[in-house]
């Protein structure tokens, strides 16, 4: 079991880990006591991190925009950004770029890749097996906190030069 963290572009904070994850981890309790690392805190991320070297925003993050502002548009609500999960101090075991709610209350798992060609696949061809069992594993870790599971799925939002593809559904957590 991993030990969740949330990065907040727009509050540019970090914070270490979700609570609900922590608890039911024996293996962080013992890692705290080893280690003396999984503070809950707070802590600031300078500026300088989420933006590219000449103040340019990165291209992930100017894709993810353009992900959200699409399924935002076909009325979905953003309810978390670039939610990860941590395997420890320094190994991340999954990231969901986008968790939005759907009209009918379906949670959506949001995966955004973008290229600028289709030499090797295009965007939706990137999204491989080993990477869905990593979003599936940061969402198992998600759901954590629900009492009762909402009804969800797995999309990909797919930039191929600037085309966007929507794909719902895209994969099932099995």
């Amino acid at each position: 079991m991993g030990v969740a963290t949330t990065y907040s572009v727009l509050a540019g904070k970090l914070w270490l880990p979700a609570a609900a994850a922590a608890a039911c981890s024996k293996w962080a309790e013992e890692e705290e006591a080893d280690m003396g690392l999984w503070k809950r805190a707070a802590v600031a991320v300078p500026a300088a991190a989420a933006v590219g070297t000449e103040g340019e925003v990165p291209a992930g993050m100017q894709a993810e925009d353009q992900a959200l502002a699409h399924l935002q548009r076909h009325g979905l609500k953003l309810v978390e950004r670039n939610y990860r999960l941590a395997r420890g101090p320094s190994r991340r075991a999954g990231e969901i770029d986008l968790i939005l709610r759907d009209r009918d209350g379906t949670l959506v798992f949001v995966e955004v890749r973008a290229r600028r060609g289709s030499a090797h696949g295009g965007a939706a061809a990137s999204v491989t097996r080993s990477k869905q069992q990593k979003l599936i594993y940061a969402a198992r870790a998600y759901l954590m906190q629900f009492a009762t599971l909402p009804p969800c799925r797995f999309d990909v939002v797919a930039i191929d030069d600037g085309r966007i593809e929507w794909l719902k559904a895209a994969f099932d957590a099995a």
